[in-house]
């Protein structure tokens, strides 16, 4: 009796392995560049029998003329079947569209679809004609050949969208956010200006107050400056950029404890923020096709996080140096004639040199 309910069990499960039907995978690219959009989809040979029958004869055999007969048929039927929404209208492929096979019994279908695209919508509608279960590997490509998105498509979920403008203003937001760290991290006078603010600092909140006044102050002029509202020519702004180190500086000698510093910290700022927009204005960016918000953000948080990854590092060894009885009564003096010095170097080199 066991041996019947296994030999059952084993002709069961041969059954369903035997009928079972690999639903299959295909693919397509779409390539994204000034003229438009390039389509490639890619099925094996029996899939595309599915919908265009190709063993005209009836001999189980699909030969070199047969497949070639069928070209123009697979074309029209992929093109009634695959609908592309560009900038939010239907079009149609520009020409009846190629049809090719390749010697791993491939069949390639191409096609080529105008205007260039700021968004688009593709539908795959001919999924139905393919077994259940069937998956289209889709793939969209800018010029380069980059990847800019992917989505495995099937009969429930046929179509993919994709707004251009929105990967465009997300690549551009890193770009401008890198650019901004980098800005800070290589302006030396930015960075020192900072430190002599910051030097004189013992606690938490007093740092806090400079970093966020000097924050908003810069971002001030940044924005003014990066919308061409307010400008101010690069051979006023770097001297007064170089006057405000100096001045820092030497009030910190002067002054055992200065006072007011947020608002001194603010009106400097302001200049420095001149100093930020002139990346941005050599960029042309108030030109820019795509807008400047998204630039002018980025930027801006890029050297928001490049200031207060400086503060992180440096704070914590300056408030440590303080608590040194050796070290705390020189620290300020030392530092602050270092930061007068290059100050006042830069301004001679920007006034005279």
């Amino acid at each position: 009796m066991t041996k019947k309910i296994c030999s059952v069990l084993f002709l069961c499960a041969y059954a369903q392995f035997s009928f079972a039907h690999d639903p299959g995978l295909s693919s397509a690219d779409l390539v994204l560049n000034e003229k438009g959009v390039d389509v490639s989809i890619t099925f094996a040979l029996q899939d595309t029998e599915a919908f265009a029958p190709m063993d005209n004869d009836g001999d189980a055999e699909v030969s070199d003329a047969e497949r070639d007969a069928a070209k123009p048929e697979i074309a029209a039927l992929i093109a009634r079947e695959l609908q592309l929404s560009i900038n939010n209208q239907i079009v149609k492929p520009v020409g009846a569209g190629s049809v090719s096979f390749d010697a791993q019994n491939n069949a390639h279908i191409l096609f080529h679809y105008e205007p260039a695209a700021t968004s688009l919508k593709m539908q795959l509608s001919f999924l139905d004609k393919l077994p259940d279960g069937h998956k289209q590997f889709v793939t969209i490509k800018d010029s380069t050949g980059k990847n800019i998105s992917e989505k495995m498509l099937m009969q429930q979920d046929n179509s993919i969208v994709l707004n251009v403008a929105t990967i465009e203003s997300s690549s551009m937001f890193k770009d401008f956010f890198v650019l901004g760290v980098e800005h800070i991290l290589t302006g030396y006078d930015h960075l020192l200006f900072l430190l002599a603010l910051l030097v004189v600092t013992r606690n938490f909140w007093s740092a806090v107050g400079i970093v966020t006044f000097f924050t908003i102050a810069h971002s001030i002029t940044l924005g003014l400056a990066g919308l061409n509202l307010v400008t101010l020519p690069s051979t006023i702004v770097e001297p007064l950029i170089a006057a405000t180190i100096v001045y820092v500086g030497i009030e910190n000698i002067i002054c055992k404890e200065p006072k007011g510093r947020r608002w001194l910290t603010f009106s400097f700022g302001l200049i420095h923020g001149f100093g930020f927009a002139a990346v941005l204005q050599e960029m042309g960016i108030a030109n820019n096709e795509t807008g400047i918000f998204v630039p002018l953000l980025s930027f801006n948080l890029g050297v928001e996080t490049g200031q207060i990854l400086v503060a992180s590092l440096v704070l914590p060894v300056i408030w440590w140096l303080h608590k040194q009885p050796n070290i705390d009564s020189k620290l300020v003096p030392i530092c602050s004639i270092l930061v007068s010095l290059a100050g006042a170097y830069w301004l001679v080199e920007r006034t005279i040199l």
